[in-house]
């Protein structure tokens, strides 16, 4: 197998002072457009908007891929940038420099997750190649995987399980990666270091719970899972040692009956963060992960400048006070990463994670998706089925 580094990719050829552009196998005008779901403006449900003239993805950079879409899925950041929440920050990610001459983002495609085959590859790319089943998760600055085709760069993508179908796959990239950021980049967890450890995960039944509690589980932690009453039982099936009703009375004073903890990754943010910290065990590296944080928030309220000063001043002042008490405070966010994906897949393919999937609808019932992922509680994951008969 090829190499991802820096090794692994072709430099670019160039031909007359312009790269030579690789070939697709049809005609320009059949890959003029495709299906695909869009947003023209930020809003509820009613703004999306199914068309057939979506631009058909180009590959701008010599390690993209262009990705066929078998299957996608709905997180709740897709609900969030339905609404225009992060538009800001993303906005400036699109265009650093401010080189497009229209200001907007629009029409704007959702979806994170996709589960698919590789059609084309930039000319530098050797790791993967036409036909290639993979899986990928799509940073949210990129235009989405609701389409019939994707681009992505060749570092955010890797090879599919060969246990899942694309459908099951669809379920696991973005909150799979998501959750390997909190645990593992952010954290410090890994297979070596987290035996023995109690871990408490806080909504502990949604997409990254339930993918956080089979990955730590197979890490060898004791994993308390705090969800509802009613997904206990898929709770416990995933590997969770104990399980904890959060609608059954005062949740923290259910949780300090129990002993201490070395890590708690915090799915559910609000209220929380006053008291869970108190749970973890003191100068001993014991440490706090939330993904729930006021960064895109600052900056889509006070502009860029002001928002990155704001989350600055917020971060550090929580980290260097829960320092001052023994503990580490921290913040994750979604990173894309072709080489945690590699990871992850060779977990699932072992059999120890596995794909949680709530709903699978087809391609036309994207907004009824949609909907059913805005009414809360979901089990795992809402899976749209791009290409019928997988």
């Amino acid at each position: 197998m090829l190499s991802r580094g820096a090794a692994g990719w072709r430099a670019l050829r160039w031909v007359g002072g312009r790269p030579r552009a690789r070939g697709l196998h049809a005609s320009l005008r059949a890959w003029s457009a495709m299906p695909s779901w869009v947003i023209d403006r930020y809003g509820s449900n009613e703004v999306l908007r199914f068309t057939r003239d979506m631009m058909f993805p180009i590959i701008h950079f010599p390690n993209e891929v262009i990705i066929r879409v078998h299957a996608a899925s709905l997180n709740p950041i897709d609900l969030s940038m339905r609404r225009g929440y992060g538009a800001t920050a993303l906005n400036m990610k699109r265009d650093p420099l401010k080189l497009k001459t229209e200001e907007t983002e629009f029409p704007l495609t959702l979806g994170r997750d996709v589960s698919g085959v590789v059609m084309e590859c930039g000319l530098s790319v050797s790791y993967f190649k036409p036909g290639d089943e993979v899986w990928a998760a799509i940073p949210p600055w990129k235009q989405g995987t609701l389409s019939e085709f994707v681009v992505a760069s060749g570092n955010e993508v890797s090879f599919k399980p060969k246990c899942l179908s694309h459908i099951e796959a669809a379920a696991l990239p973005y909150v799979g990666l998501t959750a390997w950021s909190a645990l593992n980049q952010v954290g410090g967890l890994n297979k070596s270091n987290c035996s023995g450890k109690r871990v408490l995960i806080l909504g502990a039944s949604g997409g990254v719970g339930t993918f956080a509690v089979q990955l730590v589980k197979a890490w060898g932690a004791h994993v308390t899972a705090v969800c509802s009453h009613d997904a206990s039982t898929l709770v416990k099936k995933l590997g969770a040692d104990e399980v904890i009703d959060y609608k059954s009375g005062n949740l923290e004073e259910q949780l300090k009956t129990l002993p201490l903890f070395d890590f708690i990754l915090d799915n559910v943010g609000g209220s929380t963060e006053k008291w869970a910290l108190g749970l973890l065990k003191k100068w001993s590296g014991a440490t706090y992960v939330t993904l729930v944080t006021p960064f895109l928030i600052n900056m889509d309220r006070l502009g860029v400048a002001d928002g990155m000063i704001q989350t600055g001043v917020t971060v550090g002042s929580k980290t260097l006070k829960h320092l001052l008490k023994g503990v580490h405070y921290r913040w994750a966010f979604f990173m894309p990463s072709g080489p945690s994906l590699d990871e992850i897949a060779e977990l699932v393919d072992s059999g120890k994670i596995q794909p949680v999937i709530d709903e699978v609808f087809s391609f036309s019932e994207v907004p009824k998706a949609f909907l059913k992922l805005e009414g809360g509680h979901a089990r795992g994951k809402t899976v749209i089925s791009v290409i019928s008969r997988q």
